[in-house]
């Protein structure tokens, strides 16, 4: 297809597509001759997944393009490409995570740590140290023990294997797709797309099971 096309097909701008090929963030096309080039279906899965993390998640520009990058390494694994590419993906404790000297955050990843060995997350435990996700949670149990909420591994433990429920289906889900690539895309949008969906069920559910409890009126 035409660019025109692929603009029409993606509710994308052509000066937005044009951006996006110059930042990398695109391939370039087949090229037709010196000033048209032929787009395909994979070009407007990729246009879809760069719309999820740039105008849906919000995610900058030069880390869409680090989350691309893993998602274009064929030269890695499975597992490697999909774990590099949520890695790349901002997490909620920011850059700098928990502060180090605060006695909470210190409780805090020694409640995390005894929640993975309870669960027998062996990966999680081993990746610890360089884990965005495992810094985010350190720093969001910190948050709550500050507060005195006792916030420990045996309550987190429950939400934690539901937690593991929703990630099978995610790969359940990812594995109705062919080729390593669209799965590799469709893991990426998910990540960005499905936490919100889930944000809102769980306040859905806590409005039924308050009403549920307590009544309607």
């Amino acid at each position: 297809m035409r660019l025109s096309v692929l603009s029409e097909r993606s509710g994308i701008s052509t000066a937005t597509i044009k951006y996006y090929l110059r930042e990398g963030l695109l391939p370039p096309g087949r090229p037709v001759n010196a000033t048209t080039a032929e787009y395909d279906e994979g070009h407007l899965r990729r246009l879809r997944l760069v719309r999820a993390l740039i105008q849906v998640g919000g995610v900058p520009v030069a880390t869409a393009r680090e989350v691309l990058r893993y998602v274009d390494d064929d030269s890695l694994d499975h597992r490697a490409r999909l774990g590099g590419a949520m890695w790349a993906l901002p997490q909620d404790a920011g850059p700098a995570g928990p502060d180090e000297e605060d006695p909470a955050a210190a409780s805090a990843r020694a409640e995390v740590d005894r929640l993975l060995e309870l669960l027998g997350w062996e990966c999680a435990r081993g990746s610890a140290a360089v884990s965005p996700a495992h810094r985010s949670l350190v720093a969001a149990v910190a948050a709550l023990r500050r507060l005195e909420y006792p916030w420990d591994a045996e309550r987190m433990a429950p939400y934690a294997e539901l937690m593991r429920e929703v990630a099978r289906r995610d790969l359940d889900f990812m594995e109705t797709y062919g080729s390593v690539a669209e799965r590799m895309e469709v893991a990426v949008a998910a990540a960005v797309l499905f936490p919100p969906a889930l944000l809102a069920l769980h306040r859905l559910a806590q409005q039924e099971e308050t009403a549920r409890r307590y009544g309607t009126g």
